[in-house]
């Protein structure tokens, strides 16, 4: 358990959220929500060296991970961390701490909570006693500073909050589609890009795919895994047949020849948890009634659902040593000859 602390400088209007963890989802939650809690944008946001913003500190020149980066040009605003082992850069923030601990964390510190949303529940109520409380030197409270001074000046809120964002490093395959791998489905680009290395940025709603910084596709986020994202410009011209491919096209094709043909790639298609698995086996199930005729195509389908797996292998198999020519007779039973040798079962009483 993590808690973020944020405050701003003049009027120490503080923001307290508890958190599972310092990475980055986490870290840039509470910024996007403490930046809710002010109502506005600073200029700067101060943060410490952690690695959930910094990817390598520095006196001088730290540098600064691209989610934080992207959630700065978002918001308009800049980031800029504390030096690494000087906590003066953060002095008041550092006393907040020590206040946060004393207001809010002792009186919560013998009470039980089921949820990290029940504890925040908790945390809110006793912030906002916090930043009403009195200071001692002036008579004023950090939220009745902050409406006098600080409010107005802070840049206004974008109209959507910040998404976090992902990168990914992509080469295109020769089917013009990418692979991400977070979702385990697939998405176009146009054809041309063709076997070249993309970065592929991603958040909760949108996939953009980017060559030499230029973006090149962008589509909405599909969760369904196995899932192929296809826009038809993005496809050459001699791959656009293959647009119309999908199990309801087979199965019609596969109904002309037949009912056991339509039934055997049916339950090929049943067996993939993705049907595309099953596009180029059917494809070539289907080619077969070219080579052997459909009549021989049907038998062979009808021999083959004998088998616990349809496979385009099975049927050509079928074919090519004729088992579908095979009739069927009924064999008589075998049994054994009476033999003076043989014993009945009254020998093993």
């Amino acid at each position: 358990m993590e808690v973020f602390v944020g405050m701003l400088p003049c009027s120490q209007y503080t923001y307290v959220k508890a958190v599972l963890s310092q990475k980055r989802e986490d870290t840039i939650g509470c910024l996007v929500a403490c930046l809710d809690y002010m109502g506005g944008v600073p200029q700067a946001i101060v943060c410490d060296n952690l690695k959930a913003a910094v990817t390598k500190g520095h006196k001088y020149a730290p540098i600064i991970n691209k989610s934080l980066k992207d959630f700065a040009l978002h918001y308009n605003c800049v980031i800029d961390p504390a030096r690494p082992y000087h906590p003066t850069d953060k002095a008041l923030v550092e006393g907040a701490v020590k206040l946060v601990y004393q207001r809010i964390y002792y009186p919560l510190s013998k009470q039980t909570f089921f949820s990290l949303e029940s504890l925040n529940d908790a945390i809110g109520e006793l912030l906002k006693d916090y930043n009403d409380y009195l200071f001692a030197h002036g008579g004023y409270s950090r939220r009745q500073e902050f409406i006098d001074v600080e409010r107005h000046l802070l840049s206004p809120l974008p109209e959507h909050p910040y998404s976090m964002r992902y990168y990914n490093r992509a080469k295109v395959q020769y089917t013009s589609h990418v692979w991400l791998n977070a979702d385990n489905n697939y998405y176009s680009v146009p054809y041309r890009f063709q076997g070249q290395h993309v970065q592929v940025q991603y958040n909760q709603d949108i996939v953009e795919i980017f060559h030499n910084y230029e973006r090149i596709a962008i589509h909405k986020r599909c969760y369904k895994a196995g899932h192929y994202t296809t826009v038809g410009e993005h496809m050459p011209p001699a791959s656009q047949f293959f647009m119309k491919w999908n199990p309801d096209y087979f199965l019609g094709q596969a109904e002309k020849l037949g009912p056991a043909v339509h039934a055997y790639i049916d339950r090929l298609f049943t067996q993939y948890a993705y049907p595309q698995h099953g596009y180029k086996q059917s494809q070539g199930i289907l080619a077969l009634a070219k080579q052997y005729g459909p009549q021989r195509l049907e038998a062979a389908c009808h021999r083959g659902m004998s088998f616990p797996k349809s496979g385009y292998h099975t049927i050509e198999r079928i074919l090519r040593k004729g088992l579908d020519l095979w009739v069927e007779t009924d064999e008589p039973e075998l049994s054994i000859p009476a033999h003076k040798n043989i014993r009945g079962k009254e020998n093993y009483i």
